[in-house]
C-alpha cells in the first residue's frame, strides 16, 4: 500500500492486512480432510490403503478498502464471487 503497488496474495491474511486481493487454497478444507483420515486410521483402516485427495476449494478475499485507497474499482461481477469482501 505505502508504494501504491495492487498485490495479489495466496493467503487470507495478507488481504486482511492491507493486500488488494487473495486467491488461494483453503485453510480449513485440508485440516478437515487430515481429521477424517485420522478418524479413518484410528478405527482400523491402513494408512496405504486410503485414497490420496487433495482440497479443491479455492477462496476468493477482497480488500475494498485497499482497492478504494489504490482509485480502483472492483466490478460487481467479481464482488459476488468472493468468498469474503474486506471493508
Amino acid at each position: 500500500m505505502r508504494h501504491a503497488i495492487p498485490a495479489i496474495y495466496q493467503y487470507r491474511d495478507f488481504a486482511a492486512a492491507g493486500g488488494l486481493l487473495s486467491y488461494g487454497a483453503s485453510y480449513t478444507e485440508p485440516m478437515r480432510l487430515v481429521g477424517a483420515y485420522s478418524g479413518r486410521v484410528l478405527k482400523g483402516e491402513k494408512p496405504s490403503d486410503l485414497p490420496v485427495q487433495e482440497s479443491a476449494k479455492v477462496e476468493l478475499f477482497i480488500n475494498l478498502r485497499t482497492a478504494k485507497t489504490l482509485g480502483l474499482t472492483v466490478p460487481q461481477t467479481f464482488l459476488v464471487q468472493a468468498d469474503e469482501v474486506i471493508e
